[in-house]
């Protein structure tokens, strides 16, 4: 075991601890570093900070929107494509191509449909249908970017949900149909039901993923999660206090450290509410 245990006490154990000291520490780490012993100051000067609330909020909602829908939609493909449809293999590769493309290559392509004289306000217009300012309206700049990662990660999700169908009994279909169960009632009583634990599995990595956000908001607004902070996330602003501003890397790290705890508290919630369900 000690290869193992050695390789995780370097590349886990000790970044994590180190990470702790830096929390409690006014850190500078360029040029010469210096520590400056703060206790949990770095913790409670988050309540007073007004982009770390922003942050929070503008997560908070992203998260809420995102994770129900992506859910809702890989489970919905993947029930499409169960069901022998014509084509079904080449619709699989269809809905699979966006996991394939790389964020920071599909986060560019969107910001160039996004642009006011771009695809997507081309087709609003062509539908009379009002257009807006994708990338500069700080009303929609964050729904910009939860449509781009709802369509690019939904189908990853599918796959797996696609996996799962496969377990679930057809018997059971054939006698919920020959009781009169029409198509929306086999999915109800049926599918949904069955893929609980699935359904579970995927909240959770969609709650890990969407409170990461960081790359997306980054590129479309230049790193600076405008416009009026409006696509400034938590991860961003911990990038930001960490490498962008003297000082701040012991901040940076308590604002992580304090992330990685709503992540848990969030995960162990769902995972809670997911086993309750399972009881009926």
């Amino acid at each position: 075991m000690s290869p193992a245990l050695i390789i995780i006490g370097l590349f886990v154990v000790a970044p994590i601890l180190y990470a702790v000291f830096l929390s409690l520490n006014k850190v500078e780490l360029i040029g010469a570093s210096s520590f400056e012993f703060r206790g949990l100051d770095n913790y409670a000067k988050v309540a007073l900070d007004d982009r770390a609330l922003i942050a929070l909020k503008n997560t908070a909602f992203y998260v809420v929107i995102v994770v129900p829908v992506q859910t809702l939609l890989a489970l919905v493909l993947a029930a499409s494509l169960n069901a022998g449809m014509k084509g079904e293999k080449f619709f699989r590769i269809v809905y699979f191509l966006p996991t394939l493309t790389s964020s920071a290559v599909l986060t560019l392509i969107f910001m160039w449909m996004y642009n006011q004289n771009g695809l997507i306000n081309k087709f609003l217009e062509f539908l009379h249908l009002p257009t807006y300012n994708w990338i500069g309206d700080p009303d929609v700049a964050l729904i910009a970017i939860m449509i781009m990662n709802i369509w690019a990660t939904a189908p990853f999700y599918m796959v797996i949900y696609l996996a799962a169908l496969q377990d679930v009994p057809e018997s059971y279909y054939e006698a919920a149909e020959l009781d009169g169960a029409n198509a929306f009632q086999k999915f109800r009583h049926i599918t949904v039901p069955h893929l609980r634990p699935v359904t579970s599995f995927v909240v959770i990595m969609g709650l890990i993923g969407t409170f990461q956000l960081f790359d997306q908001s980054y590129i479309f607004s230049g790193g600076s999660g405008g416009p009026n902070n409006s696509t400034l996330t938590v991860v961003l602003l911990i990038y930001q206090y960490a490498f962008k501003t003297l000082g701040t890397m012991g901040y940076a790290t308590a604002l992580a450290f304090m992330l990685a705890l709503i992540i848990l508290a969030a995960t162990l919630l769902q995972r809670k509410f997911s086993k309750e369900e399972t009881l009926y």
